[in-house]
């Protein structure tokens, strides 16, 4: 297995680098299973990506006019604007969900039931096994009779109060019974770290499609750490993100070669 590895200064260094990168060490498969099943695609063993300046502007794709074609993501899709009735933004930080679909990363993160034993735990007020805090509307809230969390809101409320060297911060999208879903969530976590009065994520997809996904999940995932980081009180800081699905659909192939001058 080859895990390539990509240091990159920004964002859209970043996702040129994959690109360009995906032309010689991708392996090309059949898809199976899920979005574009029976197509091929281009994809890495395993890809890691350090970026040391991810809030660098722009967030988006450097796609020069001479080359002719347009930049995989939108501004407008990122932060709202014509054509879009939902920025990604919302998508992202916000627990609204629209009929039909199954989950929305935002709902994931900001509007987490707490069921079962964890809630039970927590009307028990037992302090051995549960953190419990007060039920403010803002990191915990109750609609319905039902108890939810928020956990952005969360983390910042635990690095406030109880410092930075903290290792349980993450920021979960997973859930184990996902697995019943046909498509289920592409992006699993979100790691958190302070260090040199920094805020840095750490980002796992178990899937992720180079060419119009990545620059759009890392353009929203930015937004929501600069945000974290103003509400924590310190500086934003680096990204690290790692797949072991990160792939270029076969449509995508002879627009990657014309954005990198092989075609």
């Amino acid at each position: 297995m080859y895990i390539h590895k990509v240091e990159a200064r920004d964002l859209p260094d970043l996702w040129f680098q994959a690109v360009n990168d995906i032309l010689e060490h991708g392996k090309k498969f059949q898809i199976d299973r899920g979005s574009y099943a029976g197509q091929t695609r281009l994809e890495y063993d395993y890809f890691t990506g350090y970026v040391e300046f991810p809030g660098t502007q722009p967030l988006l794709p450097d796609i020069p006019p001479s080359i002719g074609i347009p930049n995989p993501v939108e501004e407008a899709y990122i932060y709202g604007g014509d054509g879009y009735e939902r920025s990604y933004i919302e998508y992202l930080m916000t627990g609204h969900k629209e009929p039909g679909e199954s989950y929305t990363y935002g709902e994931r993160l900001v509007r987490t039931p707490i069921t079962g034993n964890k809630l039970n735990w927590w009307n028990e007020n037992n302090s051995e096994i549960i953190d419990k805090r007060d039920v403010d509307g803002k990191i915990i809230f109750e609609e319905n009779g039902n108890l939810y969390l928020n956990q952005i809101e969360w983390i910042i409320d635990t690095y406030k109060k109880y410092g930075e060297r903290n290792n349980q911060m993450v920021l979960q999208v997973a859930h184990p019974s996902d697995m019943t879903l046909l498509d289920p969530p592409c992006l699993r976590s979100i790691d958190t770290r302070i260090q040199d009065n920094k805020l840095n994520f750490f980002v796992y997809f178990r899937s992720w499609d180079l060419w119009g996904g990545l620059p759009a999940n890392l353009a929203g995932i930015q937004n929501l750490k600069e945000y974290m980081a103003g509400e924590i009180g310190v500086n934003d800081g680096e990204m690290i993100v790692e797949s072991k699905g990160l792939h270029l659909y076969g449509y995508a192939e002879d627009l990657a070669k014309l954005r990198c001058l092989k075609a």
